[in-house]
């Protein structure tokens, strides 16, 4: 598995692994619930997920699954996904998607999280990041704006859920 670790000096991001269940099972609450995963997690789902998350690692597929973490001690605040592939994106554009637990909420940390995940995106090849927001959701709009991204649209998920998206151009982002 290639070792991505990608850092600001106060916030690292690396690959998530099986040893994160536990942090990631106690971090989620209704805002992560509601805004990314649609129903509390189980122990069962979570280890199934961040076994996905190793082989898509492994296989360089188009899941990029990073572990937010903070300190000496890499302590786990929250994630940040990347996918190479969906359905709702274009030919090189990248989806982000990212949530923090609670108690790191409120100090910049999904912003940074976001840039270094847009930095990592441009090195692999992507032209442009997508991130695509329930217009409820102030607070990820906010980091969108925060990262650099730049409103550029409203579509409707397959259930007819609004979502506004958010873009930034990855050619000028530093490798």
């Amino acid at each position: 598995m290639h070792e991505a670790k990608p850092s600001d000096g106060i916030i690292t991001l690396s690959p998530l692994r099986p040893a994160d269940a536990e942090a990631h099972l106690a971090g989620e609450d209704e805002r992560l619930v509601r805004w990314l995963s649609g129903e509390p997690a189980t122990r069962e789902g979570v280890e199934a997920y961040l076994r996905h998350c190793r082989e898509q690692w492994e296989s360089a597929g188009p899941l990029r699954a990073f572990g937010i973490r903070v300190g000496a001690g890499e302590v786990l605040a929250g994630t940040v996904d990347l996918r190479f592939a969906l359905e709702a994106l274009s030919p090189g554009q990248v989806n982000v998607a990212y949530g923090l637990y609670p108690a790191w909420r409120g100090r910049g940390l999904a912003t940074r999280a976001v840039v270094l995940a847009a930095r990592y995106a441009a090195g692999e090849g992507a032209g442009q990041a997508v991130i695509r927001v329930d217009p409820e959701n102030t607070a990820s709009a906010a980091v969108a704006r925060r990262a650099g991204f730049r409103p550029s649209g409203r579509t409707h998920g397959a259930e007819g859920a609004a979502l506004d998206h958010y873009v930034r151009d990855l050619h000028s982002v530093p490798r």
